[in-house]
């Protein structure tokens, strides 16, 4: 146990995030949490964290778009956690660790420097990736590349977000790789033996939205399923969004069942997975993806896009998935071609090593990460000597 004060700072606290804080709650003297926000208005999870030190803090919202140069448009909100200065000031944490690269990181900057840098250690978490921070503006840039550089640590997803970081100014030195998690003890449970009904069932879980690519992936996948009448390819989806309508209305070819499953509780889904044979994760752009580890630790080869972080750090191409880019219809083709031409006994081999690689990406071992993270900026020089 670390005998730190730590603030952590963010926007609100998604349930996969619960679980790693609640478990560095139990190796830190003491953790606050500040958040700008009990849940932003288009997220469907409720507030669990009343066994967490939790402060909703006075906060500037505003909504934005975000308009990538990859042609999809996502909604979103920006924070500004105006009073977040004030609030370290009076809680003096000898930590603080602040999501994001905005406002409520610059103002976690200035509480660090009020100190003179010898009594609070500054820890960015930078949920970021290469694919996702492009075109994102001079000014956004240029407070990125202070904070990035000022910080006595920055914790990035995985290897694309250290790549931007870099790019940035951040030190590698100062740089550590804590993956996304969440819980998997329930996902482990479900049998890896897929019957040959279920065994190259198509399954994508998610929100149906621009950003998500689910839109080329069932377009590509028509154009296979005409081309191969033969066979009888099942396509499950599980989630909700702007694209249902298109979804539904959508004319497939007669070999194709694209069933749509709408909002899956939580508690459902290791039976939805259960009940299929290969996960599909088509993002155009994603940080990460919590779906992956869901999908890896029930026992799922993953056919994924490569700009998703997680798809890029877990799986492996012909030994526990299948990567493509999204964006490129012939490479996406080849990609469900590999799919469907690969032998029961391979695809049984493929879902050991699938959940080999989810299996050890637990909250436990997230919050095992952050303690290392915060030991080691603690032992280091502050960042402005």
């Amino acid at each position: 146990m670390t005998g730190h004060t730590v603030a952590v700072l963010t926007n609100f606290l998604p349930p996969y995030r619960l679980s790693v804080l609640r478990s560095l709650r139990t190796k830190m003297s003491a953790l606050r949490i500040l958040v700008s926000t009990r849940m932003e208005p288009n997220r469907r999870w409720e507030c669990q964290w009343d066994d967490l030190d939790v402060q909703v803090q006075k906060c500037l919202t505003l909504p934005k778009q975000w308009r990538h140069p990859a042609g999809f448009r996502s909604d979103g909100y920006v924070h500004i956690p105006y009073d977040t200065y004030s609030c370290l000031r009076r809680m003096r944490p000898g930590v603080v660790i602040s999501a994001e690269l905005g406002a409520r990181s610059l103002f976690a900057l200035l509480y660090r420097r009020s100190l003179g840098g010898t009594e609070s250690r500054l820890i960015l978490w930078a949920t970021l990736s290469e694919r996702t921070e492009q075109a994102r503006g001079i000014l956004r840039e240029g407070l990125r590349r202070l904070l990035l550089r000022a910080a006595d640590g920055v914790i990035v997803n995985g290897e694309s977000g250290a790549r931007y970081a870099k790019r940035l100014g951040a030190r590698p030195s100062r740089l550590f790789r804590v993956p996304y998690t969440t819980e998997v003890q329930e996902f482990l449970h479900v049998p890896l033996k897929r019957g040959p009904a279920s065994g190259r069932r198509l399954l994508c879980v998610g929100s149906l939205e621009e950003r998500k690519g689910v839109q080329p992936f069932v377009t590509a996948l028509c154009r296979w399923a005409e081309l191969h009448p033969e066979l009888q390819i099942e396509f499950r989806i599980a989630g909700s969004g702007p694209l249902e309508a298109w979804l539904s209305s959508l004319t497939t070819p007669r070999n194709l069942s694209l069933q749509l499953l709408g909002e899956v509780p939580y508690k459902d889904l290791p039976r939805v997975y259960q009940e299929c044979g290969v996960f599909v994760f088509p993002t155009l752009a994603d940080e990460w993806g919590l779906v992956v580890n869901e999908a890896m630790a029930s026992g799922l080869p993953v056919l994924g896009s490569i700009y998703s972080q997680a798809v890029e750090e877990l799986v492996e191409d012909g030994v526990n998935g299948w990567v493509f880019r999204p964006d490129r219809s012939e490479e996406l083709y080849r990609a469900l071609e590999r799919v469907f031409s690969t032998p029961a006994a391979a695809l049984d081999q493929m879902r050991v090593r699938a959940r080999e690689r989810a299996e050890k990406l637990t909250p436990g071992w997230a919050a095992d990460l952050v303690c290392q993270v915060i030991e080691h900026v603690c032992r280091s020089n502050p960042a402005g000597s």
